[in-house]
């Protein structure tokens, strides 16, 4: 009953109504886009691309793109390279001078900054365009296929493959205008989420065909396991460490201002899915200098098995060490002292100033331990998962990027729903609580 209750309170929201509405058209607009292949492409021959983005680094970029990267969609390149540029001008930012001063300008430094991310963006696209195309030639001519590639066809299917995915990026910014929650996390959401049913159909027929190794029993199994996985994956992105700062007094003619406590939200995972994306592009390396020799043994034939043990032990190490790189350079205790300090306010028991810095960086070290050993934990659960007997694609939803940008955006988007509620002095969608989404800003993941 109060779910029926929920449901009827948000359709009464008019304005909150129409921003679904609006959300849902320009998610199948997307949805649709995916299934348009390039002209000049014939999809009988696209198996071969099927087969090679079903691991690694191209599974991820598969699975961003929603399945149009192995489609040879107009669509294919999908979101990251807008992603991947949104990450090297949040990078530029913390080391230029010049980017640090347009942060710090506020929502015109905010707009300078959006649109050098497109300008990289573009220029990304025209990088990525070319080898997406050398690439699928190679795989369909390896399968017994042909595709024409000219010099001319590379250069007009490179600016439809950009256009495809610049109208993604625009698709998005009408979904943070127009619809609800954050609209490039929406679509990397709508991506992943639309291969989900598929991978559910096929381990559920697997475990039918082989009834004599447990069947519909061992299946309804995994399910509680992946449940009690997202629970897991909730807890991390929502974990977070409270640090009290009280803030002085201040009397300005007969108002009183100052004075209140209030926190310093520090997360277990500052970090994110980063650690993650970045490991897995460094872990892609050595698979791909091993595919040019015919020599795969030793050290470095290991790790291009993407379930065995070194492979997954070193993936491992790498992202707790990305955890800490990563949260290094995004939280700054330097920074929020200074802030504190500006604002007259303080953290009780600890003198303002280079104390407060110390204090500061000494619980996110704490805090970051853990959180780097789960989030190393939930990537390489996936792996752990297929190596049990799950076929692949219901494998990758237990753990890894996929998981986290699910949990993340989700988390996120109720929250804004929530939030619409309560304006209109509804209750909200818990009644034992709030929902919480990801404290910090996160961008796209």
């Amino acid at each position: 009953m109060g779910f029926t209750q929920t449901i009827k309170n948000i359709w009464s929201v008019e304005d909150l109504r129409r921003r679904i509405g609006i959300t849902l058209l320009l998610v199948i607009i997307y949805r649709f886009g995916c299934y348009v292949v390039l002209p000049g492409i014939n999809p009988d021959e696209l198996m071969a691309l099927k087969n090679f983005t079903s691991d690694g680094l191209m599974q991820l970029l598969d699975m961003f793109s929603g399945g149009a990267f192995s489609q040879a969609s107009i669509f294919a390149l999908g979101i990251m390279p807008y992603i991947t540029a949104s990450i090297v001008i949040q990078l530029l930012g913390m080391v230029l001078p010049a980017f640090q001063k347009m942060q710090r300008e506020g929502e015109s430094g905010r707009m300078k900054l959006n649109q050098y991310t497109r300008y990289l963006t573009v220029l990304i696209l025209l990088l990525q365009g070319p080898a997406y195309l050398m690439n699928l030639k190679y795989q369909v001519q390896a399968a017994g296929g042909h595709v024409e590639m000219g010099f001319w066809t590379v250069v007009f299917m490179t600016i439809v493959l950009a256009a495809g995915s610049m109208f993604i990026m625009w698709l998005g910014e009408r979904i943070d205008q127009k619809g609800i929650g954050n609209g490039i996390s929406f679509i990397i959401l709508i991506g992943i989420m639309a291969r989900f049913p598929e991978a559910v159909i096929q381990e559920f027929t697997g475990r039918l065909m082989n009834s004599a190794g447990g069947g519909l029993v061992i299946f309804l199994v995994e399910l509680v396991i992946l449940v009690a996985v997202i629970a897991g994956a909730v807890l991390l992105v929502q974990g977070t460490r409270k640090v009290p700062v009280q803030y002085a007094k201040r009397i300005q003619g007969n108002k009183q201002y100052g004075g209140a406590r209030q926190y310093i939200p520090l997360k277990v995972n500052a970090a994110g899915v980063m650690p993650i994306i970045f490991a897995q592009a460094i872990m892609f390396i050595p698979v791909t200098l091993v595919g040019f020799s015919t020599e795969q043994t030793g050290f470095f034939g290991a790790l291009t098995d993407l379930y065995g043990f070194w492979y997954n032990l070193v993936y491992f190490v790498m992202i707790v060490a990305f955890t800490y790189f990563y949260t290094a350079i995004t939280v700054r205790p330097a920074q929020m002292a200074e802030d504190m300090k500006r604002n007259n306010g303080f953290i009780p028991g600890i003198k303002p100033g280079k104390p407060t810095v110390e204090y500061l960086d000494s619980i996110m070290s704490r805090i970051t331990l853990p959180g780097s050993i789960f989030l190393g934990i939930v990537a390489i659960l996936p792996a752990i998962a297929h190596v049990c007997g799950l076929n692949r694609q219901f494998a990758a939803f237990f753990g890894g990027t996929s998981l986290l940008i699910m949990v993340g955006v989700i988390l996120d988007t109720l929250r804004i729903v929530e939030g619409h509620l309560l304006m209109r002095h509804y209750d909200g969608l818990m009644k034992d609580g709030r929902i919480k989404g990801r404290t910090t800003g996160s961008g796209a993941f």
